[in-house]
């Protein structure tokens, strides 16, 4: 089961690296992530979940133990939670000590109310466009988010459980992400005012961070629709709603966004936090594993 868990992994890291550098090249010669009415990053965004179906298909000959059933409503409504919590507490203390401004009157000014056909007040426009956002947007990211939460927490996290202990399963699939994102942050425009060298750190350290969080949900729940909604609400409420409400006041850049170290220390609390409940999944069965064991997947007690 060892060697065979091996290979598979070396498969979809393989196949990954291959399908990302295409949409990498494609990113970099535009300059931009939002290149092409974002079909480049979309592209990006699925290349893991791509290698995983078809890794899976080529090894199993199926996709059994991606994560495919919905598990406790608990376990979806935390992963929405646990990023809107993170994310309006990190902004409220960078607003309330002067790091950051609230809000940004041009943006609120400029496409929000340029946006809206009927009066109202700022406070007003700001909580429509928030529940908006909230709403639909979390929808849209969904669609992109599932892509990569396929391969990282429905393929990549189970796996390495199989082989690893929790702590190298969350740090070795955290490096991974992080890993996978840098082509974009030093090539393109993925990034902040901030020094490059400074936001892939603070980055790299809020991935591994938010990894740590998202592989626990992922083996408790056995779900990998958890992963879907954390990665989605924590793009949507990060850069669709908090970083752009917030103006600059001076070294702002280097607190906010996903290049600051606002997020990169929150993260990182939170994922203490869960690490010292990692017992709690330390011994959950993974179910490609026990169908290995058996040729009957029926009598495996989790499904995904």
């Amino acid at each position: 089961m060892r060697q065979m868990t091996k290979k598979k992994l070396a498969l979809f890291l393989v196949l990954t690296a291959a399908l990302s550098a295409v949409f990498h090249v494609l990113i970099a010669g535009a300059g931009s992530i939002r290149a092409n009415s974002g079909l480049y990053v979309a592209g990006l965004m699925w290349s893991p979940g791509v290698a995983a179906l078809v890794t899976q298909l080529t090894t199993e000959g199926n996709l059994r133990g991606l994560g495919w059933r919905w598990g406790k409503t608990r376990y979806q409504l935390l992963s929405v939670a646990l990023p809107l919590v993170i994310v309006s507490l990190t902004y409220a203390v960078i607003w309330l000590t002067g790091l950051g401004g609230f809000p940004d009157p041009a943006f609120v000014e400029e496409e929000i109310m340029g946006q809206l056909d009927f009066e109202v007040s700022q406070t007003q426009a700001i909580l429509i466009y928030a529940v908006v956002s909230a709403t639909y947007g979390l929808a849209a990211s969904s669609l992109t988010a599932l892509g990569e939460e396929i391969g990282w927490r429905g393929f990549l996290v189970p796996e390495l459980a199989r082989v690893s202990s929790f702590t190298r399963t969350a740090l070795i699939s955290g490096v991974i992400w992080a890993l996978y994102h840098v082509p974009a942050i030093l090539f393109a425009d993925y990034n902040s005012e901030a020094p490059l060298w400074y936001g892939v750190i603070c980055f790299t350290v809020m991935a591994v961070g938010a990894s740590v969080v998202m592989a626990w949900i992922r083996l408790k729940s056995g779900s990998v629709w958890t992963a879907m909604f954390f990665h989605a609400a924590h793009n949507v409420f990060i850069q669709m709603i908090f970083t752009p409400l917030t103006t600059d006041t001076g070294v702002t850049e280097y607190v906010i966004d996903e290049f600051g170290a606002g997020l990169a220390v929150a993260y990182a609390a939170v994922a203490f936090i869960f690490w010292r409940m990692r017992e709690h999944v330390e011994d959950v069965p993974q179910p490609v594993a026990l169908e290995r064991r058996s040729e009957s997947p029926a009598r495996s007690p989790v499904t995904g």
